[in-house]
Order: C-alpha cells, then structure tokens, then sequence
C-alpha cells in the first residue's frame, strides 16, 4: 500500500519532469559575467532544462541547510536529555544497588496469637 502511494505520487512528478526536459532542450548561454554583455568572459551554452533542475536541486539543498541550521537548538536539546535521562539511569541503578534485599517474613505457622 505505501508503494502503491508513493508511485501515485512519483509518477505525475516523472512525467512532469520529462515533458519539461523535452519540451525545453533548446540551447541558452549562461553569462557569469555582468560586465560584458558582447564577449563575456565566463559563458557556458546549455539547454534551457539543464538550468531549471540545477536550480531546483540547488533550492532543494539551501532550503535543507537552512532546516538543518534552524534545528540546531532542537537536535541540542535532544543531546542534552538524552545524557540527562542516561545519568538518571545510572543514579537509579545504583541506588537499586544500595538498598539491601529485606529479608522475608517467615511463614505463617499453627501458632496462635498470644
């Protein structure tokens, strides 16, 4: 069921992607030089689809940067409690430790109270 799911989502998504591809493989020059517009002097020619998913997939990994920077303090204090539970354990266990077994009542015999 949960392939079944996620193949209902991928592949509206893969078809999109192919038919962007397809439809926008014509040429371009990327200008890396704003200076000089007739002769730049870092131009690279690529097709139109090249630049839409390289800006996608570089979105994709600032926009998960910037989750995993904004996390910080969250992941923080999970270390943090996770090492403050971990020696509470250890406190109890030794205190377990400390405490002597009590021995046991004896068994209840045919005496009668006095």
């Amino acid at each position: 069921m949960k392939n079944l799911g996620l193949a209902i989502i991928i592949a509206p998504i893969s078809l999109i992607v192919v038919v962007l591809a397809v439809a926008n493989r014509h040429p371009v020059t990327l200008s890396l030089d704003p200076f000089a517009t007739d002769t730049p002097a870092l131009a690279v020619t690529v097709p139109v689809f090249w630049l839409f998913f390289a800006t996608l997939a570089l979105g994709i990994i600032l926009g998960g940067v910037a989750v995993w920077l904004r996390q910080g303090k969250w992941r923080r204090a999970a270390r943090r409690n996770r090492f403050a539970a971990s020696r509470a354990e250890r406190e109890a266990e030794a205190l377990k430790e400390q405490v002597a077994p009590k021995t046991a009542l004896p068994a209840p015999g045919s005496r009668k109270a006095a």
